[in-house]
């Protein structure tokens, strides 16, 4: 896939809701200024012990990006959870997800959970339906079908692609 330029090439971003429980991946594509929904859903994570988990984490985003082809990344960044535990779980699910990429070579991008709300709904506080309503909208769409976290996801992708539009406008002034 090649990166979004000036001739109306297209780019397609794989987003990432990470979790032990629960990952949400989304795949959005740019094409000359227009947004398109090209996969989306979740990884009901499976297995026995945690190290299995992650390895479920890790073959399933390995095998969305085989069969997709994204060409860059944007994953949510850990947030502080009121368990510490619960904290260190999450990050060891991103770790997988991020490890995934890396065995792609893509390029990653970290998203704070504010930030990805900000620049989808205006306001950094926004509520998980707000978001969904937004990722719908931007899509063309009335609904994205899947729990929220395929929502986020997508939100995590479109978040990418617009600040990634915000950065080449400042190269370019």
């Amino acid at each position: 896939m090649t990166a979004l330029c000036s001739h109306g090439a297209s780019l397609s971003v794989l987003g990432i809701d990470p979790g032990s429980n629960i990952t949400g991946w989304g795949i959005v594509r740019e094409s000359s200024g227009r947004l398109e929904l090209v996969a989306s859903g979740v990884l009901r994570v499976r297995g026995s012990s945690f190290p299995e988990r992650l390895s479920f984490i890790y073959h399933g985003l390995h095998d969305i990006i085989e069969e997709f082809r994204p060409a860059e990344v944007g994953v949510e960044q850990v947030f502080t959870a009121r368990n510490i535990m619960s904290t260190i779980k999450l990050a060891q699910a991103r770790g997988a997800a991020i490890a995934a990429c890396a065995s792609f070579r893509l390029p990653v991008q970290d998203y704070e959970p504010t930030l990805v709300k900000k620049t989808l709904v205006g306001t950094g506080r926004a509520e998980k339906e707000q978001v969904a309503f937004m990722v719908a909208r931007l899509l063309g769409r009335t609904h994205i079908e899947g729990p929220l976290d395929t929502t986020d996801a997508l939100a995590i992708a479109l978040c990418h692609l617009t600040l990634r539009r915000f950065r080449r406008l400042e190269e370019l002034a």
